[in-house]
Parts: C-alpha cells; structure tokens; sequence
C-alpha cells in the first residue's frame, strides 16, 4: 500500500515523535496478538488503541507481518531479556537466583499468565508452521534464553553452587520447557492455583542441582 508523503508529513506534525508513534503501535499490537493470536488481531483495533492513523502505522511498517516480526524482535525479545535473561546474570548462585525470579514472576504475572499465557509460546504453536520468518525469529529467543540460563549454570559450577555432573545446557532446557509447560496448563486450566502448584515443582527440581554445602574441619 502506498501513503501519500503529505500523509507523512501529516502524522509527523501531529506526533512530533516517530519513536514515541513506533513505541505505541508495537505495544498496543502486542495485547492485541496477546488477546486474539496473530491471525485474528486487527490492524483496525490495534490503530483504535492508540489514536493513530493508517498513514502513521504504515510509515512505519509495511504490513501486518512486518509489525508482527517487530513485536518479537523487539518486544518479546526485550520482556525475556528483563524478566529472565539479566536478573540471572546478576546472581552468583544461579539456583538462588532462578527461585527469585520465579517468585517475582509469579507475583508480577501470575494471573496474566493464566489469562494470556506466555506470548513467544503462543506465537511458537500458532505460527512456527505457518511462516518461516516467525519461526526462526522464536527460535531464536529460545536460543539465546537457553544460552544464558546454560551459562549462569556453567558459572555456579565454577563457584561450586551447581552439581558439577549435570550437563548445564540439558537442564537449562529442561527448566525453560518446565516454565512454558506451566504457563500453557494454567492457561488451558484457567487456574492460576495450577501455576503455582507447577512452579512448586520446578523448584524442588532446581534444589536438585544445588551443590551440597562443603563440610569445613575445625
């Protein structure tokens, strides 16, 4: 579709900010995939949301697949980042650090979750056979979350937090799979009572990995 560049001109005038204007398509288009899928959300809802026009949501993406892709990179991508991905970073004790987050995750999200589900595993079963561009894009954030959660395991054996005979990359496989599968019951269940029943589980696994403590001689 091409827009007339007065249209440009226009919506430049009337938002004085293309980032903002970016910022708020890509956010209100996350909840409305987040509500209806990819599929089923509406370019018409998603403008409604924010108060745009055509001129401006096409000035910025081309179509609704390129706004799709940009809600992962950059939006899915970012939420993995914050939520799972730095604050693990920042722990030592890996263990110590992944039940922290699980706890905070519960209470921040706890009841989106099971209302909405995790959106890159939404996305993963309605789109990875449908278009290749969506799939290597999950991939990919799966990939990297797994990367990192490996690496914060391979850094608590190093520091003696971790059991070092478990393989770190086959568990931090395991716990992601573990997290997804958790979200996706209590999703289906409507029960966030569920989510935490799961995540009671996952964390008597993750005491499994803990190195035992040291005895020290007097």
């Amino acid at each position: 579709m091409t827009i007339p560049e007065e249209t440009y001109i226009l919506v430049g005038m009337k938002t004085k900010n293309p980032d903002q204007t970016r910022k708020s398509l890509l956010e209100a288009a996350y909840l409305e995939i987040q509500r209806h899928g990819f599929q089923a959300a509406s370019l018409a809802d998603i403008l409604s949301h924010t108060g745009l026009t055509k001129g401006a949501l096409y000035h910025h993406f081309p179509n609704k697949l390129a706004l799709g892709y940009a809600v992962v990179d950059e939006v899915i991508r970012e939420e993995i980042a914050s939520y799972w991905i730095t604050p693990l970073a920042a722990h030592e004790n890996p263990i110590d650090g992944l039940r922290r987050i699980l706890q905070q995750v519960a209470q921040d999200m706890g009841q989106q979750c099971t209302q909405s589900g995790c959106l890159l595993n939404n996305l993963a079963q309605e789109m990875s056979l449908v278009d290749e561009g969506f799939r290597q894009r999950i991939n990919n954030i799966y990939i990297d979350w797994r990367a990192a959660m490996g690496q914060a395991l391979v850094k608590g054996q190093f520091n003696h937090s971790v059991r070092p005979e478990i393989n770190p990359h086959a568990a931090a496989t395991f716990i992601i799979a573990a997290i997804e599968g958790c979200v996706s019951m209590a999703k289906n269940a409507n029960d966030v009572n569920l989510l935490f029943e799961c995540g009671e589980g996952l964390m008597h696994y993750l005491e499994t990995l803990r190195a035992p403590r040291i005895k020290r001689g007097r």
